[in-house]
């Protein structure tokens, strides 16, 4: 084969939008890690959302330093804001470019510590397969002692802290919905459509979240509250959260954390909250609930993987 007969090289520029609020604690690690990369972002868009620390310091710092970083500053809300305001956040920077120009986007978080070939390691892999839609690796943390202990996040999900997209399953989904628990109705969306949603725990994909996921600006019971309701909100079938939540509770914070968790679920409930606009994947969650706590998890999403793979060649079935 000649030079001229080998096909093109695959397309790896991605975007990174990074929403972020008073990260100067952790952020240098995440800006650092990322201009670490084996395949660096052709562009990176950092939002600073009102940020009141030595946060637009540092990132004016950075942005002098690498022209592929650009800042983008929003009006202070007043407070730290999670769900609905990361979500507005990023958008806000998504705004600032053409999205259609990169075959991968990534709405990344300023409180993580990359590996080296983590986006290079991703990429590869959603070129071997093109049904990946969505995929990241696994967050792990460091207990106060130095102990290092996984997260315990589904292989089923891409994790909301580093969520990666091949940009046209990003667009078939409608994107990202602006409320709590977006970063597993995106997933779930992502599968009834036909795509794959998946993360990998490999020894290259592991990255260190500075702030446990559940953590909250006011305490870790008040994260966990909040996951009831996320929960809640996207029409998670009762029994299959009452699960789950009897499982967190093995976890830190021990017992009390599970319970917070099922205390937001069933407030939620029981005042009545609204729900998910979109019956059909809400009905489509339940579903997956119920088959899962049948068969388990991996067996429920390999049969509904198998079942819409016609469904990713062909929308229009």
């Amino acid at each position: 084969m000649t030079i001229a007969d080998m096909p093109p090289a695959p397309d790896r520029s991605y975007l990174l939008v990074s929403p972020c609020r008073d990260e100067a604690r952790y952020m240098r690690r995440t800006l650092d890690s990322v201009i670490a990369q084996s395949v660096r972002p052709a562009a990176w868009v950092i939002v600073d959302d009102g940020s009141t620390d030595d946060t637009p310091a540092i990132l004016a710092e950075y942005a002098a330093a690498h022209d592929w970083i650009r800042i983008v500053r929003k009006p202070d809300r007043g407070a730290r804001a999670v769900g609905p305001g990361v979500i507005e956040a990023f958008y806000h920077g998504l705004g600032q470019v053409d999205a259609d120009a990169y075959p991968y986007l990534c709405k990344l978080d300023l409180d993580l510590d990359l590996p080296p070939r983590y986006f290079e390691i991703l990429m590869a892999r959603m070129e071997q397969n093109p049904r990946i839609g969505t995929c990241s690796g696994k967050p792990w943390f460091r207990t106060p002692t130095g102990r290092w202990v996984s997260e315990k996040c589904g292989d089923e999900m891409s994790v909301g802290m580093t969520k990666f997209y091949r940009r046209e399953c990003f667009a078939r989904i409608g994107g990202f919905v602006r409320e709590v628990m977006w970063d597993a109705i995106d997933c779930h969306k992502a599968r009834q459509l036909g795509w794959i949603a998946v993360s990998w725990d490999d020894d290259d994909l592991r990255f260190e979240h500075l702030r446990p996921m559940g953590s909250s600006q006011k305490s870790v019971f008040t994260g966990r509250r909040r996951h009831g309701f996320g929960q809640y909100y996207m029409g998670s079938d009762p029994a299959y959260f009452i699960a789950t939540g009897l499982y967190r509770m093995a976890h830190p914070p021990y017992v009390l954390g599970g319970l917070a968790t099922i205390q937001g679920f069933l407030g939620a409930w029981l005042r009545g909250a609204a729900r998910h606009g979109d019956a059909g994947l809400r009905d489509f969650i339940r579903a997956y609930q119920r088959r899962a706590l049948r068969v388990g998890k991996s067996r429920a999403v390999a049969e509904i993987e198998a079942e819409r793979g016609a469904l990713w060649k062909d929308p229009a079935r």
